[in-house]
């Protein structure tokens, strides 16, 4: 076993684990429109439900990657994801606003709490193959988070609000499988002595604020093409609105496509020089968007799509070696906090539409690619690409 790239079936179990997680996460959106028809919620006040839980998410996420770091914590990952399903299945059946909030809230906690150690176990798990360990884990989440609002929809259509409970089966599953596994992952942890070198290593908090806002940037474009890309296609392009969000279907298959090859191609070529490619083509792809014919455009979608989810993986990666004495803050900063902020930055296109159109929104996009090729060209080169990294070694019984 300790010739393999990476243990399959631990990583098949928390890449399973990762899916269910997200579905939790994904499915509070599919909420909204159901709080408001039968709970008689306003616009402002069923999207602050979604705000709640993305902010708990932002702020928890680095703060238990710090704890984590002092004392590893694998069991928030079984509790992370059954909390996660119990704020969920709780919020369609309770009655006031401050307590679907609160369960929100839960939801949101237990999300987030799950990330930090997910992302440890799954660069621990990788092995010598960190970036597509890393990029089969975050697959699974992509497909969570991809199923969780049809999932959501077709409960709640066939059983009303109650049919958050929904839920609960598939995380309580997951969550016996989790705990199952613990044994197993602490077995696959680095050795003590590898653990105490990495706790003598010096994290490059320059390096990693850096990767920081090339993920940042990236995380702003990916939500900008989220919100007006199907706006665009409609009001400028004359798609009809029934075929628009196709566009958006095409953006996250292409990007799960983008996340698996994307850590493939960084192990074999280098993190840095993959992530610098990937970056310059995403302008050039979304110039075309705007002059190319429709199906044509479609296609530039699903490039741009495929370039901006491959950077992901890759970035996490590299962050987690810029701070691999802090690999919980490093995890939580860069799948929590960085993403949090870039997705709060959608407003501010909206302002751009309103002021001056659609089309001029995505030529501040495709500033954002530009600006973070320059950022990562100062990175320093990552270590893993002259050699592999060394195996972790199973922790004797009863170390």
């Amino acid at each position: 076993m300790e010739n393999e790239p990476f243990d399959k079936r631990s990583m098949a179990i928390l890449a399973g684990s990762h899916v269910i997680n997200d579905i939790n996460q994904g499915a509070v959106p599919a909420l909204l429109p159901f709080l408001i028809a039968q709970r008689g919620l306003s616009y402002t006040a069923a999207t602050s439900v979604v705000l709640a839980a993305t902010v708990i998410s932002a702020v928890v996420q680095p703060l238990l990657g710090y704890y984590s770091d002092k004392r590893s914590m694998p069991w928030l990952l079984p509790m992370g994801l059954l909390l996660g399903a119990v704020g969920l299945a709780l919020a369609g059946l309770v009655p006031s606003y401050w307590m679907i909030i609160v369960c929100v809230l839960l939801n949101g906690f237990g999300v987030a709490a799950y990330h930090p150690e997910g992302y440890r176990f799954a660069n621990y798990l990788a092995r010598s193959r960190p970036a597509l360990g890393m990029s089969i884990f975050t697959v699974g989440g992509n497909v969570g988070f991809a199923l969780g609002p049809l999932l959501m929809g077709l409960a709640i259509s066939a059983w009303g609000l109650p049919g958050t409970m929904a839920v609960m089966p598939t995380a309580l599953l997951a969550t016996g499988v989790l705990l199952w596994a613990m044994p197993r992952f602490a077995r696959l942890r680095p050795a003590p002595r590898a653990s105490r070198q990495v706790a003598e290593a010096k994290s490059d908090w320059s390096a990693f604020a850096r990767v920081t806002l090339v993920i940042i940037l990236r995380a702003s474009l990916y939500y900008g093409m989220l919100s007006f890309v199907p706006s665009y296609l409609i009001h400028v392009r004359g798609v009809p609105l029934e075929s628009a969000p196709f566009a958006l279907t095409v953006l996250s298959i292409s990007g799960a496509v983008g996340t698996l090859l994307g850590g493939f191609l960084a192990d074999r070529f280098g993190y840095k020089r993959v992530l610098m490619v990937l970056l310059a083509l995403i302008t050039p792809m979304l110039l075309l968007f705007l002059n190319a014919p429709t199906q044509l455009a479609l296609l530039c979608v699903g490039l741009v799509g495929f370039a901006t989810l491959a950077t992901f993986t890759i970035a996490v990666v590299i962050g987690q070696e810029y701070a691999s004495a802090n690999l919980g803050v490093a995890s939580g900063i860069t799948t929590g906090l960085a993403i949090g902020v870039g997705g709060a930055s959608t407003p501010l296109f909206g302002l751009v539409a309103d002021h001056f159109g659609l089309t001029a929104v995505f030529y501040v996009l495709g500033a954002m690619p530009i600006l973070a090729f320059v950022i990562a060209a100062t990175l320093p080169g990552s270590k893993r690409q002259s050699q592999p990294a060394p195996l972790p070694q199973p922790v004797p019984k009863g170390a």
